[in-house]
């Protein structure tokens, strides 16, 4: 349950540089994000792992 609260934490940490990117143009801010998307989708990836483990060893 742990790497759902960090994903929602950098969720919510990226929201001032999507603002940044989207309606300021600020590119620093584009990399941040995109950097942040990467790590999330890493994030992702591992409690999708997590959970097929999960439920295969509970069957």
């Amino acid at each position: 349950m742990s790497k759902f609260e960090t994903i929602k934490s950098l969720v919510m940490s990226l929201e001032d540089d999507f603002t940044k990117f989207y309606e300021k143009g600020n590119s620093a801010a584009g990399t941040r994000v995109r950097k942040g998307m990467q790590d999330l989708k890493t994030l992702a990836q591992e409690i999708r792992i997590e959970v097929q483990d999960k439920k295969n060893t509970a069957e």
